[in-house]
């Protein structure tokens, strides 16, 4: 039987309980014993940083990761300098908060050249490099699944997001495992395994059939298709032994109760991952 993953690394993704502000996903967090949180920078604007930082250290909780960077192509060259500018916020606001790890979501095209936007993606990566060193903080390059190409992420398998991390060739720079994204891959486990020692992050949910919604079906662990521990498996035996982060956008979870959320999320990450 595979041994689950430990309880000490279990991460709540904040986007998992978006009805939540920070203050009740903290507190939420401190109730049920869950040792991280991944914050979303909209929820850290809302209160501010110096706020957001004292809460989260007043409750005894480590941040995973900051959520999110990214989104560098851009029709113009105005924007798109707007877009590094707004990088360099996020990588002040990760180390201010405390985490190592800028999460990427590195954006769609703004017309149908997908090759020059994946240029600009690289391009904005390697403009940040210097500043994210300076500030101790990586740039995790998260591979999205095919279907949000169109308006989320140009970068769409693990392979893409491993060539990208082996050109740019730092080492501030590594790659993002979320299951939801890449489970579908027939080279899923080549590709984790050439990420070796570059896995900056690890995010789970589940895959469940049918899904109605695009964006918020993901599903809690257990309840649909995707073979977790096998997943993680592999990312550990590549390495990767940090915090493991609950993501999960589904109208139906935000609506539940607090309390009623992390307790299942507890139980779902110790039976399921």
């Amino acid at each position: 039987m595979t041994k689950s993953a430990g309880l000490d690394r279990l991460s709540l993704n904040q986007i998992t309980t978006e009805n939540l502000n920070l203050r009740e996903a903290v507190e939420g967090c401190a109730q049920q014993d869950i040792p991280w949180i991944s914050v979303w920078r909209h929820k850290v604007d809302a209160i501010g940083l110096k706020e957001s930082k004292k809460l989260i250290d007043g409750h005894g909780l480590k941040v995973s990761s900051l959520c999110r960077g990214g989104m560098f192509p851009a029709a113009t060259a105005t924007e798109r300098k707007e877009r590094i500018d707004d990088n360099k916020r996020a990588i002040e606001e990760a180390a201010e908060l405390g985490t190592d790890t800028l999460v990427l979501v590195c954006g769609p095209s703004p017309d149908k050249n997908l090759e020059q936007s994946r240029k600009w993606v690289q391009e904005g990566i390697e403009h940040l490099v210097p500043f994210a060193e300076e500030h101790g903080i990586k740039l995790g390059i998260e591979p999205l699944h095919p279907m949000y190409a169109a308006d989320r992420s140009v970068i769409v398998t693990l392979g893409e997001a491993n060539a990208m991390q082996r050109s740019i060739a730092s080492f501030q720079v590594g790659v993002v495992v979320d299951v939801f994204h890449v489970w579908w891959d027939p080279y899923l486990y080549d590709e984790i395994e050439k990420a070796k020692g570059t896995i900056l992050g690890f995010h789970v949910s589940d895959w469940k059939v049918p899904m109605h919604d695009m964006f918020k079906g993901r599903s809690m662990m257990g309840d649909g298709v995707i073979d977790i521990p096998k997943i993680r498996q592999a990312v550990e035996a590549n390495g990767y032994h940090g915090p493991i982060e609950v993501e999960i956008m589904n109208q139906e979870i935000w609506d539940a109760p607090r309390a009623d959320t992390l307790r299942l999320m507890k139980d779902r990450y110790g039976r399921f991952v």
